[in-house]
This record gives C-alpha cells, structure tokens and sequence, in this order.
C-alpha cells in the first residue's frame, strides 16, 4: 500500500510539471541554410482535414528570443490563446527568433518557412493568411509586409515601427532608402492593398507611438483601409490590450486574398 502511495504521489508530481505546458501549442522544427530552428503551431478546437483553415502568422518581441522553443509563447498572443483559445478559429504559427537577431534575413525566412510548412501540415487556406507581431516583432511584420505584397489578407502591428527606436540601432526595417524624404509615406507606398490595424500605448518609452501614429497617417493618405488604436495610460505593454480587443478579430477573418 505505501508502495502505491508513492507511486501516486510521484505520478502527481509529474503531472503538476506540466500543468504550465500550454495546450494546444505542437512543437515543430525545421531545417534551413543547415541550422534547425523550432517554432510552435497553435491548433484550434475542432480542427479537421476536412476543410482549409485560417492562419495566422505571430512574430514575438526581442525579450521572447531563444532557441527553447518555449520564451516565444510567454507575451503577446500566445498567453491570449491560451485563455481564450476555445473559440479560437485559426491555426497560429510562432516562429522562435535566436538571441541576438532580428526579424529579417534569414529569420524573416525561417518564419515564412514555418508559416509555409504549416499550412500544408494543418490545412491552411492560402486566401486567409494573417500577419501580427509586438515590439521587435512589430517591426518584423512591417518587414514582411514590405518583402511580400499580396501574400496576407491583413495586419495586426502592434507597438511596433520603422525606424530604430532609442538605443536599438538595428532595430528598423530594411530596404527602405537612405533618400526616402519621409521613410513612413515611401512604406506605405509599397504595402499593396494590405489592410493594418496599428496599436501602441500612448506612453511607450521604448518604441515611441509617433512611430505608428506616422504610419497611421502615411496609410491614409494614400486612401489604405487601416485602422489606429492608441491605449491611453499603457506604456510599452500594449499587446496586451491589443490582443484582447474584441473587434480584432472578426475585423482581420473578414478579410480574404482575391481569387488566383
């Protein structure tokens, strides 16, 4: 008997490890330029073969950065999903990005990677592909906006920009000219017809919100469906805020790619 009690508690134990593995989140890896990256697909309830699904692609901040395969789902989306994924209708890949990179290069290919092989693994439907991404990722997902138009039915930016903020030299998208008079209207130039929902804290000291208020107005001006929320009183940590706005997502699934 005190044998079995032990080997209750043990299996107890065991399964209290993994009370904090986050549901629904698959691990899976692959191989790129000779380096293996890991990354992880959120499955939504439901899901079937049967039919094609919604996918979303998630880029994290630089703090999320690493090689376990698990920093990645500590802020922004992930932590959302996890409480609220029930009903979620789209599969959602997370890339992980190694310390010290940035979401472009070979990390921007990595994750269009992840994303591609996802969406043959789980299904996906090519029409209703989805960008987001915060912080660091935020600048990631104006970078792949930029290199790939037309390859997403639309865009969640969160706290994000497009040019180095503070002390982050590298920290800006590539590609756009040095003789750019105003490097906001040349981007929204070159978005196609991608349509944006920006958010940012009103009291962001790490990535300034002129940075999403700039490209707010450059996407007006040019006639672009974009929406701007600016959550007064919330500082860097706008995503969460962002990720809970209960119009987002109907808003983002409702739009689809044009028939090829």
């Amino acid at each position: 008997m005190r044998r079995l009690a032990l080997l209750l508690c043990l299996m107890s134990v065991s399964l209290t490890g993994h009370t904090g593995e986050p549901a629904r989140f698959v691990a899976r890896s692959l191989e790129l330029h000779g380096t293996t990256y890991r990354y992880r697909v959120f499955v939504p309830d439901g899901w079937t073969a049967e039919r094609r699904w919604p996918v979303v692609l998630f880029l994290h901040g630089s703090g999320e950065r690493g090689r376990n395969n698990r920093a990645q789902l500590g802020q922004g989306l992930p932590p959302w999903l996890n409480g609220h994924g029930e009903a979620f209708p789209a599969v959602v890949v997370i890339p992980q990005a190694p310390a010290g990179s940035r979401w472009h290069g070979a990390i921007e290919q990595m994750a269009l990677k992840a994303l591609d092989d996802s969406i043959g693994e789980w299904h996906g439907d090519r029409r209703r592909l989805y960008l987001t991404g915060l912080s660091m990722g935020g600048y990631g997902a104006w970078q792949i906006a930029l290199d790939h138009p037309g390859m997403f039915a639309a865009a969640a930016i969160v706290c994000g920009g497009i040019r180095h903020p503070n002390d982050h030299a590298d920290l800006r998208v590539q590609g756009i000219p040095a003789t750019a008079g105003d490097p906001h209207a040349w981007l929204a130039a070159h978005l196609g017809t991608l349509p944006v929902w920006i958010f940012h804290g009103a009291l962001d000291d790490v990535v300034p919100p002129e940075e999403s208020r700039r490209m707010h107005a450059a996407l007006q001006a040019r006639g672009a469906e974009v929406r701007y929320t600016e959550f007064a009183g919330i500082r860097h940590a706008s995503w969460q805020a962002a990720y809970a706005t209960q119009a987002l997502w109907p808003w983002m699934f409702a739009h689809r790619l044009p028939a090829r």
